[in-house]
């Protein structure tokens, strides 16, 4: 694993982007952008490997500067190698030393990347920067790419000899072993783990919601570690971050979005791009989790970004954060206005958690197997004709018939019926009413397509 590691803007995330080969990270030309540890797949001549976007390590700040230099200085500890980038432009600052004391206290290998050098001045500037103690620099240009093809040679370099040593050591450590007598001991039980296989066909879980409704505590939560920044501030997540989690119905991936806004609010910079990149993960997800905030119910941005989730076609939990301080007799008033206001979800699961202390969150794994079979179902062409016989003998269609219907797909459940006239969309929302009870279709979406003729 590669971590960039830095003060803010000194190019960090322009260079991961140059690294992955796409504009992925969040770039602005603003110090803070990226806040939490952003973890991408990067693939430099064969050489796969892991490339992790820092957040800005800042010497001094209030509480969310210290949260995001302790997410920076957790991702160097756990490192292979650390890409510490300066900016040839503004020279050495105190805040270089304090990250270059901690990158050489934590004991991983570091290349010293100097940015923005764009002529042969910068690249002789550059060489000042050797006073850091990280030996000599390698200079680029992130944002033109000047440089990169050789910081990345060395990069691979780097990584192929660590797997040789590994791979040495691991053989050694094996013949030492080999004749030492242990007593047997039994294994112990699997723990849930976080992994980055993309050999792995694990589903995409994607969460989103409005800032502030607990989104980035509910990912922490359900990974186990501190992935992502939380402190009590709206919009602190801007990238949409995603880990791998192994869980017992097999892997998941989850996907932390950043908080979406009225578009009025997020029309440019920042906002814009951390907007489009969680409506990416929605379009790119198997399952999305929409959060509300039980305290404040459901929303005109909460429906707004509901019918986003439904035109995309996924199937959706709808997860009620904070429950736990709502006071017992608004609970019932909740949830009468999500059946109000979301009604046009259908059939979803409605779970009531607390992220903060754990509360229901233990439900989420069923609640996602569940959505996820249902999104898969297929049903026997006899089956179906029989079931829709049924439903016509017990309400006919006005001015027509159904004479037989197929699924043409699953992914999710879709059903075209061929009538003899036009079915009127009451008729149909009774259809499919009746196929979701007789067909015991769960939680998902279901589409139905009426073709006329005959």
């Amino acid at each position: 694993m590669v971590v960039v590691a830095g003060r803010p803007n000194v190019g960090k995330s322009t260079l991961v982007n140059r690294i992955v080969g796409r504009r992925v990270a969040v770039v602005e030309e603003l110090p803070g952008v990226t806040r939490d540890r952003l973890e991408l797949e990067a693939d430099w001549n064969g050489r796969r490997f892991m490339v992790v976007d820092t957040g800005g390590w800042l010497r001094s700040g209030g509480d969310l500067d210290k949260k995001v230099a302790d997410q920076a200085r957790r991702a160097i500890e756990s490192a292979d190698l650390v890409l510490f980038v300066v900016d040839v432009t503004v020279g050495e600052t105190t805040e270089d030393e304090e990250v270059a004391r901690v990158v050489k206290r934590s004991g991983v290998a570091t290349l010293l990347v100097v940015n923005k050098v764009d002529n042969d001045i910068r690249e002789a500037e550059a060489w000042e920067l050797l006073s850091l103690g990280l030996g000599e620099p390698f200079t680029v240009s992130a944002l033109h790419g000047r440089g990169t093809g050789d910081l990345l040679d060395e990069v691979a370099r780097r990584l192929e000899e660590a797997a040789v040593d590994e791979a040495r050591d691991t053989r050694e450590l094996g013949s030492n072993s080999a004749d030492v007598s242990t007593p047997p001991t039994s294994a112990p039980p699997p723990t849930p783990h976080i992994g980055e296989d993309e050999s792995v066909a694990a589903p995409r879980v994607a969460i989103v919601g409005r800032p502030n409704v607990g989104k980035s505590t509910l990912f922490n939560r359900l990974v186990g570690e501190e992935r992502s920044v939380v402190p009590d501030v709206a919009g602190t997540t801007r990238d949409a971050i995603d880990t791998v989690l192994d869980t017992p119905d097999g892997p998941v991936r989850f996907v932390d979005t950043a908080g979406m806004r009225r578009r009025s609010k997020s029309a440019s910079g920042t906002e814009y791009f951390a907007m489009v990149r969680s409506l990416q993960a929605i379009d790119q997800s198997d399952v999305v989790m929409l959060v509300i905030d039980a305290t404040e119910g459901v929303t005109h941005q909460d429906q707004r970004l509901a019918e986003r989730i439904g035109a995309a076609g996924s199937p959706l939990v709808l997860l009620l954060n904070k429950w736990e301080l709502l006071r017992t007799d608004s609970r019932n008033t909740v949830l009468a206005d999500v059946e109000d206001r979301l009604g046009f979800l259908g059939d979803i699961p409605v779970l009531k958690i607390s992220a903060r202390t754990g509360l229901g969150v233990h439900r989420i794994a069923r609640a996602l197997r569940e959505v996820v079979d249902a999104y898969h179902t297929r049903v026997p062409t006899a089956q179906l004709n029989r079931v829709i016989s049924a439903i016509q003998s017990a309400h006919p269609p006005p001015g027509s018939r159904i004479r037989y219907a197929v699924q043409g797909a699953s992914d999710p459940p879709t059903f075209t019926l061929f009538a003899t006239h036009k079915l009127p969309p009451t008729y149909l929302r009774y259809v499919e009413r009746r196929l979701r009870e007789e067909l015991d279709i769960g939680p998902t979406p279901l589409k139905l397509r009426v073709r006329i003729g005959g």
